[in-house]
């Protein structure tokens, strides 16, 4: 399955810990992918650690770097990475990119690379405070980053990330309305069927990672389901 088929997404977070047998549960939901990410004390050795623990299952690998400093491309399918627009910090836009192609000049798989343009909507979320991200939009100031994104850019994701926390349905309504070619993704708070099925309606894939660690493996599969 190509990555822009997919549907679902979990994101793991090399910083937390899962329970035993969740890999196996995560595994046997029927997600599409496996998305190895998180925004505070990502290490090399914790991403690897985390790469072991899943590489058995043959699902999709996708690192999603938080800094130039901590980046696997061994053993994994696609790097995801994040340019955030509605950043107040140009670093976070093009700067950590300068960095990581500098200090691995010649040395990225450019094949494996799919740009990503985030667009933080939660204040309160480690994400939206490290990037010093405007997080308080409208569905049309969404829906305007969404089209610069996509038309401008030409990125080939559009995530809008709440983080932590469930989003406002009209405005991934709008942002969806805006896409022309991107593929839009959704995360944030889908922690059920009904939460999965409503954002589901508007993006294209569905990212679910803060459930399993607060409720379990085992509310993915009827996150999975009701994406499909």
């Amino acid at each position: 399955m190509k990555w822009k088929d997919w549907v679902h997404v979990t994101k793991l977070d090399p910083d937390k810990q899962l329970k035993p047998g969740d890999i196996d549960a995560i595994a046997s939901s029927g997600t599409d992918a496996l998305m190895l990410s998180g925004t505070l004390n990502v290490t090399k050795e914790n991403l690897a650690a985390l790469q072991k623990q899943v590489k058995a299952y043959n699902l999709p690998l996708v690192m999603e770097p938080a800094g130039p400093d901590a980046v696997l491309v061994q053993g994994i399918d696609y790097v995801f990475v994040p340019s955030v627009m509605n950043t107040t910090d140009v670093m976070w836009l093009v700067g950590k990119h300068r960095a990581w192609v500098q200090m691995h000049a010649g040395k990225i798989p450019w094949e494996m690379v799919i740009p990503e343009a985030y667009i933080v909507l939660n204040p309160d979320s480690s994400v939206g405070k490290v990037t010093k991200a405007v997080c308080d939009l409208n569905a049309a100031e969404v829906a305007a980053y969404t089209t610069v994104a996509d038309r401008y850019f030409r990125f080939p994701v559009v995530y809008l990330e709440y983080s932590g926390t469930f989003g406002d349905p009209a405005v991934v309504k709008a942002a969806s309305e805006a896409i022309d070619k991107s593929v839009l993704y959704y995360g944030g708070g889908i922690n059920s069927a009904e939460k999965a099925a409503q954002m589901s309606k508007y993006a294209d894939t569905i990212v679910v990672g803060n459930a399993v660690y607060d409720q379990g493996a085992s509310v993915l599969k009827a996150t999975v389901d009701a994406a499909r």
